[in-house]
């Protein structure tokens, strides 16, 4: 009996420290392909068309049109809506202070520092980033990654460096104007609305607004579109399984882009509140 009891417990630790083992080489091997999936994207972009090695330029220019040009109607659609909300709800409160002039203050540094990036990258990530797993997985799953490989091609060069540069490029963009068209409907609640009057609003959002709001906002914007494209094409090449891993690794991406956007968010909005 106790050499039964025995044996039952020498089977528990050793399915448990199988397990964990298997899970610890599991999550190195991914660590390490992250930082070989980095280095190449890099190296790709960066230091191979310097040495000659060249750059698809005009798949960087397709890629560009597909995240940022196709884009701008829902980005510029969800950015006026966030406008008007938030000019609603701030004149709201504001006006049982009689300072509902503060609205164009709100709207505009809350739009340009803070939802602008945010909700632009949100808005990417789920249209873009999750296409960006789809393509390569079904690539992979089609083991058409493994042809590139055999013709000699570079997976990474061919396939991840147009879209990062797209993202990197276009997201900026797209916040730009996702900070223009939000303003401009904080702005069209506040004259229609409010009363303020349209040399006065616009008036007091100059007032507000300092270069280091853009600079702020657009920094997180350059952040997030690496965030999302080196996601996207992560999850795509750990599909595995067919057309049913392609589904959850591209659900993944989008879930796991978000997650990053905004903890990346959250610090640096603590790091520039505190140093700048």
């Amino acid at each position: 009996m106790a050499e039964e009891l025995s044996y039952q417990r020498h089977g528990l630790f050793q399915t448990f420290f199988g397990w964990f083992g298997r899970k610890g080489l599991e999550f190195l091997e991914r660590m390490y392909f992250i930082y070989h999936l980095i280095l190449d994207s890099l190296y790709w972009t960066f230091v191979a068309p310097v040495i000659g090695k060249g750059l698809r330029v005009g798949s960087s220019f397709d890629e560009m049109v597909k995240v940022g040009v196709n884009a701008i109607p829902i980005v510029v659609l969800i950015s006026f809506s966030i406008g008007l909300i938030l000019a609603m709800q701030s004149a709201y409160q504001l006006e049982q202070f009689g300072a509902t002039i503060f609205t164009a203050d709100l709207v505009a540094v809350a739009q340009t520092r803070e939802l602008g990036p945010l909700m632009t990258a949100i808005i990417v990530a789920g249209r873009s980033g999750s296409g960006i797993a789809a393509e390569i997985g079904t690539m992979k799953v089609g083991e058409e990654i493994e042809a590139l490989q055999s013709m000699g091609f570079n997976p990474i060069k061919f396939l991840v460096v147009p879209k990062l540069l797209a993202l990197a490029i276009m997201l900026p963009c797209l916040t730009v104007i996702s900070d223009f068209v939000g303003i401009a409907g904080g702005f069209s609640i506040a004259v229609f609305s409010l009363d303020l009057g349209f040399a006065r609003y616009l008036n007091r959002t100059i007032l507000a607004l300092v270069f280091k709001d853009m600079i702020t906002g657009l920094i997180k914007s350059g952040v997030f579109a690496i965030l999302i494209g080196l996601t996207g094409c992560y999850m795509g090449f750990m599909v595995e399984g067919g057309a049913e891993g392609v589904g959850r690794r591209t659900t993944q991406s989008v879930v796991v882009s978000i997650f990053l956007i905004i903890l990346a968010d959250a610090f640096f909005t603590s790091l520039f509140y505190y140093l700048w």
